[in-house]
């Protein structure tokens, strides 16, 4: 009875797991997980943890050995998506930026985006103007130590806290400065919201940036924001697509392709090349999660997809009913707060309980995804009159945007050979310079009728190439998969059928195999030389065995 009952107590501890997650403000929460738990068990006990009911902007984030980010599914097991060992080691991070983050109804939600978007500044992935820097970071200061105190606060006490991967000391000058004037008597909570308010009109606000290169080689930031699709260059905003212009995007290995649709019925193309496939199909999808979460009302609007190639080779993400949320919502009441949090306030409120968004499975070739016409509603006005001012390429910051290694686990490698087939086959460059015709609205050389209308022509030529182009290729290799299937099953059969005739089984059909004189041919110039052979080998390896 003690052995079972000691038996028994060691396989409970083999199929539970060690899980470590490490929260916004730097502290850990530590859990015990069954080995078939799955994501959203972990999930609901984090969220349980912090009292957080507006969860649905929220994700886990863990890196794999191959130091690729992933966002942790819901709905698979922890430890199948886990490549390395336990203990799991991952990160609560917010996966969708609100729109207006200063609209949420729950202040710890927004507590929670201020410290994301602390981070950010931090690692670099909200870059922005000199002037814009001072003012979030002396928001930063009135939120942790409050008013100004000569006491308190000798000279140079700015230097004390570290807003941005690197700044000046002029930069730390003006940040004392604004903080000692213009922001005496706002409360952490006012500070905490005037930052969000501040921070939600960059350019670069919400980017979790995917590094690339595009056609013609030069390294590039691509990243999903709550108003659409963006790539970074230098210290530019070199292009921008709203979500409902995006109509489809897709990956092939390394390559990432977004379709587009933009005024005047201009279709373009933009490729651009990511470090390894892995990191290719974790843009793709965080691209189709972040268009499916900040565009589609309900999961009806949702278009299910299925792969088309045969014996296709790759990732069956699909779209499932009830991933996207209806934007509806009860009133609840919040109960007791993180302990963490500066804060001890008390009041109901109504909050958005969505469904959270799951895994999508889906082809990995391509996802088409519906547009809604009322995407212009979650831009902020000063923010949506930039985009429309007819510039396509927007400053974004004094210096060159380059995050911190810490965002980038994996390099950016080089795609000669792909940018040179990429060249000549989907003509993108020519692609690009209609995106930034159709951004600025006027052509940039030539005579302005003959330009559109060329242009056009051009564009949907190109279009008509690449769709006939990757018709022809998806049909090349399903007819080569077809073949090669085909073969071995044929040899599999072939084997098998050699293996029963020479059997002892007693069947009608094999006696009629046997009495052939090809059988017979086969058996005594083939089949059996084969066999002494194998048991002469044999003999010769258990020789050496013993002999050992």
């Amino acid at each position: 009875m003690l052995s079972r009952l000691m038996s028994g107590s060691v396989r409970n501890l083999e199929r539970e797991y060690l899980c470590t997650v490490r929260l916004l403000d730097d502290t850990e929460y530590t859990c015990t997980i069954q080995r078939d738990a799955k994501g959203q068990y972990l999930f609901d006990l984090i969220c349980h943890h912090l009292n957080l009911l507006e969860k649905d902007y929220f994700g886990i984030r863990y890196v794999d050995p191959d130091k690729q980010r992933h966002w942790l599914e819901f709905t698979k097991s922890i430890s199948k998506q886990m490549k390395s060992q336990p203990p799991f080691t991952m990160c609560l991070r917010v996966k969708f930026y609100p729109p207006d983050p200063a609209a949420l109804k729950e202040e710890i939600t927004r507590y929670l985006i201020f410290l994301q978007i602390k981070r950010d500044l931090y690692h670099g992935r909200l870059l922005c103007k000199t002037s814009d820097a001072a003012m979030l970071a002396a928001y930063i200061l009135q939120a942790e130590i409050g008013n100004y105190d000569p006491g308190k606060h000798p000279e140079g006490y700015s230097s004390k806290f570290q807003f941005f991967p690197k700044h000046s000391e002029k930069l730390e000058r003006r940040i004392a400065e604004i903080h000692k004037t213009e922001l005496i008597g706002q409360t952490p909570e006012t500070a905490e919201l005037k930052f969000l308010q501040k921070a939600q009109m960059l350019e670069t606000y919400g980017v979790d940036p995917h590094p690339c290169k595009d056609v013609s080689g030069n390294p590039a930031f691509l990243a999903f924001t709550p108003f659409g699709f963006v790539v970074l260059q230098g210290n530019k905003r070199v292009h921008f697509l709203k979500w409902h212009e995006v109509t489809k995007l897709k990956f092939e290995g390394k390559t990432f392709h977004i379709y587009a649709n933009q005024k005047e019925d201009k279709k373009i193309i933009l490729t651009f090349f990511a470090p390894t496939p892995e990191a290719c199909k974790h843009l793709w999808k965080c691209g189709v999660e972040n268009q499916a979460f900040y565009k589609l009302e309900k999961s009806s609007q949702v278009r299910m997809v299925s792969s088309s190639n045969l014996f296709f080779k790759g990732s069956r993400f699909r779209y499932r009913a009830g991933l996207v949320p209806s934007r509806s919502c009860p009133s609840i009441t919040h109960g007791p707060r993180l302990s963490s949090v500066p804060r001890t306030r008390r009041r109901a409120v109504h909050i958005s309980i969505m469904e959270g968004l799951e895994s999508l499975r889906d082809s990995a070739h391509s996802t088409p995804v519906r547009s809604v016409s009322h995407s212009d509603s979650f831009i902020p006005r000063s923010r949506s009159q930039a985009m429309d001012s007819g510039d396509g390429t927007a400053v974004i910051s004094d210096e060159t945007y380059s995050p911190s290694d810490s965002v980038l686990p994996t390099p950016v490698a080089e795609h000669s050979q792909e940018l040179a087939v990429s060249r000549q086959i989907n003509g993108a460059p020519c692609s690009i310079e209609e995106e930034k015709e159709s951004e600025a609205g006027t052509p940039t050389v030539g005579d302005v009728t003959e330009l559109g209308v060329d242009s056009r022509v051009a564009g949907a030529v190109q279009s008509a190439q690449l769709s006939e182009t990757e018709q022809v290729n998806k049909f090349v290799l399903s007819v080569l998969r077809l073949l090669l299937v085909t073969i071995g099953l044929l040899f599999v059969l072939l084997l098998l059928l050699i293996i029963l005739t020479e059997s002892d089984l007693d069947i009608a059909f094999l006696r009629d195999i046997r009495q052939t004189p090809e059988f017979e041919q086969f058996h005594y110039e083939y089949f059996c030389p084969l066999r002494r052979w194998f048991a002469c080998k044999l003999r010769w390896v258990g020789g050496l065995l013993i002999n050992k």
